[in-house]
């Protein structure tokens, strides 16, 4: 076996394991599979994390992973499933980080280490034993590189900025409303 094939099947895992990952995450939020909310749970969740709209925030979250994982086993338009996965994940630390680093205290551990293993293998490629390697590469081009990620890095951005507005607009709310009463 040479180094190439090796590296293919190597891509093959991580690109299955990932893929498997993000698939059952995103099952969870919109179907209610594996012990999820589904779609409704997982919407009142977003509002109260500070994603408005919560039915679009919990469709877009859900359909970044199932969709971003099942495109990344497939290894079918890898740069797309790479980015979308990873801007999911984005979205995902932003909820975990007040909480620091580790997973076991709550922190970003986890969603961080898949939203790098999804970028990692939507920049590298997705290997001979692919999809797009089937179909000569049709869609993984160096323009759809550098097209999904500043599309998704945008779309972070612009939801944990909103999501980060909306939690200061609540906290505010809060406190007026808590002075209110204790002038009362």
């Amino acid at each position: 076996m040479t180094c190439i094939n090796r590296r293919d099947l190597a891509l093959l895992a991580l690109r299955t394991g990932t893929g498997a990952v993000l698939i059952a995450h995103g099952a969870q939020k919109l179907f209610g599979w594996f012990g999820g909310a589904g779609l409704e749970g997982t919407a009142a969740a977003m509002e109260r994390m500070g994603f408005r709209p919560g039915r679009q925030s919990a469709i877009a979250a859900g359909l970044g992973e199932a969709g971003g994982g099942a495109l990344l086993m497939l290894g079918l338009a890898t740069p797309v499933a790479g980015a979308a996965a990873a801007g999911a994940m984005a979205g995902a630390v932003s909820v975990h980080a007040p909480a620091g680093f580790f997973n076991q205290g709550g922190g970003f551990e986890y969603p961080a280490f898949l939203g790098f293993t999804a970028a990692a293998v939507g920049l590298a490629g997705p290997g001979r034993y692919s999809v797009d390697h089937a179909t000569g590469h049709h869609f993984d081009q160096p323009w759809t590189v550098a097209l999904a990620f500043g599309a998704s890095a945008l779309a972070a951005a612009a939801v944990v900025t909103g999501r980060a507005r909306a939690l200061a607009e609540a906290e505010a709310e809060a406190r007026a409303g808590a002075e209110a009463a204790g002038r009362e």
